[in-house]
Formats: C-alpha cells, sequence, structure tokens
C-alpha cells in the first residue's frame, strides 16, 4: 500500500526555482504535487529583442530557408508572433523544416499547428549538428534566437558542416533589477532545502542579484541549500560559481529534473 511518502516524496522540502516568471509555473506544480514548498525567484526577464529588423527581414523571405532552428519556448513565440505580424501562417512554412531543442519546445511548437521535424537525442543544443538528420553542406537555416548571452557553439558546429545560418534576435533575456525580500529571508534563514537552476543564465543572474544584496561571503548563505541542475552546461556554471553540483538531470528536461530530485532526495 502506498505511503504518503511514496505519494509525496518531497514533503517537507523548500524548492527554489530560479526560472523566467513565463515559464515556471509549470516546474512549480510537478514539485507542489510531489509535496514540495516552492518559492520562485525569476532569475531571468524575458523581453523583445532591441530591434525586430533581423528577424522581420528573415520571415519577408522565408522561402529561401529550408530548415528553422528553435532551441527554446521563447524562440518560438517570438518567432510566430512575428510571422502572424507580417500576415503569415504556418502554411508560409510548407516545404520549411523545424528542429526543436527539447520536448517542451516541441510541445510548444504544437501550439500553433506546426510539427518539429527533428529533435536531437540527448534534447541540447550541442548535440543537434552531429545527429541532424541530414546532410549540411550548403543548407540554408534560420536560427532565430536570444540576443545575447547565447551559446556560439552550435552555429559553429552547423557552419563547420557546411551550412550557412542566418542568426536573427527573436528575444532578450536579462537579469532582473529587483529580488523579493522574502527570497532574502528565507536564504538568511536557511529555509530553502535546495536552489534549481534551468540554464546557465540564470545560474549567473541569481548570483549576481543575491550578491547585490549581500556582498559579504555570499556563498555562505548556499551553505544549507543543496544546488540541482537541469544538465551538463548548467552543472558547469554551477561548478564555476558554487564550487558543487549536488543533483544533475540524466534527462535535460524539467521532468528529468524532478525525477533526479526525487530519486537523490534534498538531505544533504
Amino acid at each position: 500500500m502506498p505511503t504518503y511518502t511514496d505519494n509525496y516524496p518531497l514533503a517537507g522540502q523548500t524548492i527554489l526555482v530560479t526560472r523566467a516568471i513565463s515559464s515556471s509555473s509549470q516546474f512549480r506544480k510537478m514539485l507542489e504535487e510531489r509535496g514540495a514548498t516552492v518559492f520562485e525567484l525569476p532569475a531571468l526577464e524575458i523581453t523583445p529583442p532591441s530591434s525586430w529588423d533581423g528577424l522581420d527581414g528573415a520571415i519577408a523571405h522565408i522561402n529561401n530557408f529550408e530548415w528553422i532552428i528553435l532551441t527554446s519556448a521563447n524562440g518560438v513565440k517570438y518567432f510566430w508572433q512575428r510571422l502572424e505580424k507580417a500576415g503569415k501562417n504556418e502554411t508560409d512554412l510548407n516545404g520549411i523544416k523545424i528542429a526543436v531543442v527539447g520536448k517542451k519546445t516541441a510541445q510548444v511548437l504544437k501550439e500553433y499547428n506546426l510539427q518539429a521535424d527533428f529533435i536531437p537525442p540527448d534534447f541540447i543544443a550541442d548535440s543537434m549538428a552531429e545527429n541532424f538528420p541530414e546532410s549540411l553542406g550548403g543548407k540554408q537555416i534560420l536560427f532565430p534566437r536570444v540576443e545575447t548571452g547565447g551559446r556560439e557553439i552550435l552555429v559553429q558546429e552547423l557552419s563547420q558542416r557546411g551550412a550557412h545560418i542566418t542568426e536573427v534576435s527573436a528575444y532578450q533575456s536579462g537579469c532582473p533589477k529587483q529580488m523579493d525580500e522574502t527570497i532574502f529571508h528565507a536564504l538568511e534563514e536557511k529555509i530553502i532545502d535546495m536552489i534549481t537552476f534551468a540554464s546557465s543564465k540564470t545560474v549567473r543572474n541569481f548570483y549576481t542579484m543575491v550578491e547585490a544584496r549581500f556582498p559579504h561571503d555570499t556563498l555562505s548563505l548556499f551553505n544549507h541549500s543543496a544546488i540541482a541542475s537541469i544538465g551538463p552546461q548548467t552543472s558547469m556554471t554551477c561548478q564555476k560559481i558554487f564550487g558543487r553540483v549536488d543533483i544533475e538531470a540524466q534527462e535535460y528536461t524539467l521532468d528529468g529534473l524532478v525525477r533526479a530530485i526525487v530519486e537523490k532526495g534534498v538531505n544533504y
């Protein structure tokens, strides 16, 4: 017979979620369904890019492209907004294949009646070039992406394999200027059992926000909290900033991160 612990394996644990406010609710729900108390500190602020010129220009000549690469839900949403603003829809993408990173991005794509033609097996951008389903030689690829701060390895690897990449700014992600005082208090009082990170940017932004409030001996605030990472790239940043990673997802998705948290627990 299932016990309370079986049904709510995270009962009694307080977990801090640092995703962007627009994408934290699903993760929060998954943790709360397993019994956790969840605090939210959005460490990413998603905004439009400084200019739409590049994306709008690419959409105006969308038939020049054979593939579109979308590496995040934000990329999908902003691309679609500008596509609609140009008076186009999914029928204008007929004959153009779409590659996405991760199941979540593919799910968001379906909301716009679009199907991903390729999802790299490791759910990370770094595996896309290695596993691309066609020869990349001469391929015309549109890549709507974050304006600044994104990793360059994907573009480099696709280009090395002969693809012609058109990079355009689709959105910007920045560090929020304010931090909820409740989170400061929770860190000071050592209430938070675990801090979760779903990208390197959230790691850097979170530390920047906390350091601005507690400039002295900042790392001591996290001694009581386990550090949980969604995957290897995020873990590398955690290692650089916190000097450790306590939990890393084996599947680099929110589902995978929740599974890792439940399997390993938060008793550090």
